[in-house]
C-alpha cells in the first residue's frame, strides 16, 4: 500500500515531531492546534469536491470523457480543458489524484496538462479576490 519512500517521510516526519515535543512542548502544541484548525477548515471543501467528482465520474461513462477531453478530441478537446480548468476552484492536492482518474478513464495527455496548468494558474472565480492585490 506504501512505498518505502512515504514510510521513510512518516518516520522523518513522526522523529522531527517528538524532537520538536521535547525541545518546546508548548510551541508544539500550539503547531499542532494550528495544524488542526486548518484541517478542519480545508476538510468540508476536500468532501465536497470528492463527492462531486465521484458523482461525475459515475454519471459520465469512459466514452464520454474520452470524446470530450481524450486524445481524438485535438484541440478542441485543449480549449474545453482550459475552460474548465479556469473556471474551476479546486486545490492541488486534489487536482492530481483527479487527473489520474481523468487519464484512467480516457483523457488524452494533452488535455489533461492543459487543465491541471489552467487550474493551477488561471482561477478565473478567484479574480474578484485577487483583484486588490
Amino acid at each position: 500500500m506504501f512505498g518505502i519512500f512515504t514510510i521513510i517521510l512518516y518516520i522523518l516526519a513522526l522523529g522531527l515531531l517528538i524532537f520538536s515535543f521535547i525541545k518546546d512542548k508548548k510551541k508544539t502544541k500550539m503547531a499542532l492546534k494550528k495544524a488542526w484548525k486548518a484541517f478542519e477548515n480545508i476538510l468540508p471543501q476536500f468532501l465536497s469536491i470528492l463527492i462531486i467528482i465521484g458523482i461525475l465520474l459515475a454519471v459520465l461513462s469512459p466514452e464520454t470523457i474520452s470524446k470530450m477531453v481524450g486524445r481524438q478530441s485535438g484541440w478542441i478537446g485543449m480549449v474545453i480543458a482550459s475552460v474548465i480548468g479556469s473556471i474551476t476552484l479546486i486545490p492541488g492536492f486534489v487536482a492530481f489524484p483527479l487527473a489520474s482518474a481523468l487519464l484512467k478513464s480516457g483523457a488524452g495527455i494533452m488535455q489533461i496538462a492543459v487543465f491541471i496548468s489552467t487550474l493551477m494558474m488561471v482561477g478565473i472565480v478567484t479574480v474578484p479576490v485577487e483583484w486588490d492585490y
